[in-house]
């Protein structure tokens, strides 16, 4: 499937995309990103958000310095920035007349075939009726991945919900442009790779360790999901999130980013 051509698009954005450092919520960029979706959505792509950023909102709005690292703390900021996180979601999708779902989601239910049916046929139905799902994992319930044995992290969602919603294209938004042959933050001569045709472990051990101090991912996590993606024939590219506009751009061909080719 050809990017440009894609219907069903699954995107994801990162904490670190969408918050200051801080913690607290990047409301320029959220509203930016807000007003792209619907306008892909106005233009007849059907869109479904993946986004992180509960328990680095409940961070910001409670004050805290930084991330705990205790699990139930976790969970209840979870609790916390999840309201405020769609919230927000909601204000933003509006003024643009798009309808929003919330679909928390945790691997049981996915693993499971009865309740992973149930997913489907919701997912279904809100995209035949034109709103718009915001998934995130259930962090409040879901300890796992918290301590990072669920999903893994929203990325791996990510790819799972594209396999879930039959897509033709998962883009992941966040903090760096691509996959570089090597850091871009410590190695001025990192090259990016525009295109990425076979996950070997060359590539795998380019995608190097952790994400931020926000986040819980990185780009290992993110080229893990290609692979889930690409596996199942959904090709997948990692761009730019500081401008959510580089959304039209990946699906205009224009070359950003890089793109795991099927």
């Amino acid at each position: 499937m050809d990017l440009q051509k894609a219907d069903i698009v699954v995107v994801k954005i990162g904490t670190s995309t969408l918050t200051y450092e801080n913690g607290k919520l990047n409301l320029r960029r959220i509203e930016q990103l807000c007003r792209t979706l619907s306008d892909l959505q106005n233009s007849g792509r059907r869109i479904v958000l993946v986004s992180s950023g509960a328990i680095g909102v409940g961070v910001g709005k409670l004050g805290l310095s930084k991330r705990p690292d205790d699990t139930a703390k976790k969970q209840a900021l979870a609790a916390v920035g999840q309201c405020e996180l769609m919230f927000i979601y909601d204000k933003f999708f509006g003024e643009y007349h798009q309808n929003v779902a919330q679909v928390l989601l945790t691997a049981d239910v996915t693993a499971q075939e009865s309740s992973r049916q149930n997913v489907v046929n919701t997912f279904r139905e809100l995209l035949s009726m034109g709103i718009i799902p915001i998934v995130n994992e259930n962090d409040t319930v879901a300890v796992d991945e918290l301590e990072g044995r669920n999903f893994g992290d929203n990325d791996t969602l990510s790819a799972i919900v594209a396999t879930l919603v039959g897509a033709d294209a998962l883009v992941i938004l966040t903090d760096i442009d691509g996959v570089y042959d090597k850091n871009p933050k410590t190695c001025p001569d990192a090259k990016r790779i525009p295109v990425i045709r076979a996950i070997t472990d060359e590539v795998r051990a380019m995608a190097g360790g952790a994400g931020s101090s926000r986040g819980t991912g990185g780009m290992a996590t993110k080229v893990r999901a290609a692979e889930i993606a690409v596996q199942a024939h959904i090709p997948t590219a990692i761009i730019a999130g500081d401008d959510p506009e580089n959304l039209y751009r990946v699906f205009e061909g224009a070359g950003i980013g890089t793109v795991f080719a099927c």
